[in-house]
Order: C-alpha cells, then sequence, then structure tokens
C-alpha cells in the first residue's frame, strides 16, 4: 500500500497542521526568550568576579564557584542579606495574604450583592488599574508620612494591600462559579452572610484566591520603587533595593568593591522562594475548581 503524500492530504489539513507548526515555533522562540536570562544568571553564579569578565558568558567557567559565592552573600556586611530576604519574605507574605483575602471579599460582594452605587464604586476601581502604580509612590509618601509610618515595615506592607485587579478577577469568578443557588439554599438553612461566605463561597473560590495570592506575592516580592521611597534604614531594606545597593556599590569608584557576582548569586537565590511558591500551589488550579454542587 502506498502512503499518501502532504500534497495529497486535504487542504483543510494541511492548514491545520502548518498552523501547529508555526505556533509551536512561536512558543519555543518565547520560551528561549524568557528562559535565556535565568540561565545566564545559573551561569553567571558559578563564576569569580574576575570570570564575569573574561569567559563566556552563557556558559561555566574551568572553575564552579558556586558554594563559594553562596557562602559569601549571606556572610558579606554581617550577613545582611538573610536579613534583606527575612524582610521580603515578610512583606511579600502578609500582603499577599491579606490582598487576596481583601479581593476576594470585595469581588464576592460586586458579584453577589446588589447595593447602590455599586457599578460606579467597581468602574472606579476599574479605572485605578490603569494608573501607574509610580505615580502613585509620591503621593503614598506624603500619606504615610502624615501618620508617622514611614520607615516601617507598614509603609510596605499597606499600600501592597491594595489590588484593583484581583477585584476584578474575583468578581468574575465570583459570578462564573459560585451558583446563586447554592446561596440561597443556604440562606433557607439559616446561614448569616460571613457564614455563607467563608463556609460556603471561599472554599468555591480557592483556586482564584490562591492565583490573586501569587500575582501580590510576585508583585510584592519583586516591589524595587515603593521600599526605595519609604524605607531609609537598610536593616528594612527587600532584597530588591538591597541588592540594588551592592550593584551600585560595586559600580562606584570604578568597582573598587568586586561585589558582582554576590548581585547575581544574591538574585538567583531571591528567585529560589518564588519558584517554590508557584510549584506547591499549582495544585490548587486543577481541576473542576468546585468542591461542591448544587442539587
Amino acid at each position: 500500500m502506498v502512503q499518501a503524500s502532504v500534497t495529497d492530504r486535504p487542504p483543510v489539513l494541511r492548514h491545520r497542521n502548518s498552523s501547529r507548526n508555526i505556533a509551536t515555533l512561536v512558543m519555543l522562540l518565547f520560551l528561549v526568550y524568557f528562559f535565556l536570562p535565568l540561565f545566564w544568571l545559573v551561569v553567571s553564579s558559578t563564576k569569580t568576579n574576575s570570570q564575569l569578565f573574561s569567559s563566556f558568558g552563557l556558559w561555566v567557567a574551568s572553575t564552579i564557584n558556586i558554594v563559594e559565592n553562596v557562602r559569601d552573600v549571606f556572610a558579606y556586611d554581617d550577613g545582611v542579606y538573610l536579613t534583606w530576604l527575612l524582610n521580603t519574605a515578610q512583606y511579600a507574605v502578609i500582603s499577599a495574604v491579606g490582598a487576596a483575602f481583601l479581593a476576594t471579599l470585595s469581588g464576592y460582594a460586586f458579584a453577589k450583592f446588589r447595593f447602590r452605587g455599586r457599578n460606579t464604586a467597581f468602574a472606579a476601581i476599574l479605572g485605578s488599574i490603569m494608573v501607574p502604580q509610580t505615580a502613585l509612590v509620591i503621593p503614598t509618601y506624603l500619606l504615610l508620612s502624615k501618620i508617622g509610618l514611614i520607615n516601617t515595615p507598614l509603609a510596605v506592607i499597606l499600600p501592597s494591600l491594595v489590588n484593583p485587579l484581583g477585584v476584578y478577577l474575583m468578581r468574575v469568578y465570583s459570578e462564573q462559579s459560585v451558583p446563586d443557588e447554592l446561596i440561597d439554599a443556604a440562606r433557607v438553612d439559616g446561614a448569616g452572610e460571613l457564614r455563607i461566605f467563608w463556609s460556603v463561597a471561599f472554599r468555591i473560590l480557592t483556586p482564584g484566591f490562591v492565583t490573586v495570592l501569587l500575582l501580590s506575592f510576585v508583585a510584592t516580592w519583586n516591589n524595587y520603587f515603593l521600599p526605595l521611597t519609604v524605607l531609609s534604614e537598610p536593616t528594612l531594606y527587600p532584597v530588591t533595593v538591597g541588592l540594588a545597593a551592592w550593584n551600585d556599590l560595586a559600580s562606584a569608584s570604578g568597582a573598587a568593591q568586586a561585589l558582582y557576582t554576590l548581585v547575581i548569586t544574591g538574585a538567583l537565590i531571591a528567585i529560589l522562594p518564588l519558584i517554590a511558591a508557584f510549584l506547591f500551589l499549582q495544585r490548587y488550579w486543577q481541576g473542576g475548581l468546585t468542591f461542591g454542587s448544587v442539587k
């Protein structure tokens, strides 16, 4: 039996295969685009300061110094990097949990309750998404200065609790995933609104809650401009501001202090918690996203 050639295939099938190949090629290009900086970061973390400038940037040098670099990162300046890492974890965890919970509560209220000014308030929240965060830093600084919170952890945490995009996502998710019949059945059983939200709706909204949690966690972990503006004490710095300070120190006076390997290795260590968070929480996104059903 002679197998049909490619030209003998129907035009629709050939077009489908061509589109699939193009899509695969585009995805591979995106993979290289996003993976290449991470690969460079891993490779550069294995080099000494001199090897960074004398060896090929996308491959390891003759000797591997990753262990020494990690030890130097945590030992430099009396171990201030560990303090920065713990500060970042504190800011990110508290802000992410608080922002996700407030966004879930607000989104559920916008989706399931009818009250005066609902559409106007939601339109204002949507409009705030289009305002650049950097444009709000100076007003935020002045407001925090008035209440005496500058140079405190709350100066970073409180502004990070506001997540307009999370409110929008949770409203859409609440409208689509929480049946009104389920809420009505809980009301008939005598449950109050807070009990309904916590015992019924929140379980269904868990995947959306985790999504907003991760978005807020990553945004706070990577935040640079806000901590730079509201914090002046080095022991309160997050990793982003601390590594920038090291990089400025390395660039000053003709790189009098060879800190480039510490900056690169510190950046590599700083992204490991983000990877771990995604790997640990991805299971909450799978499945049907619903823990209850309506009979």
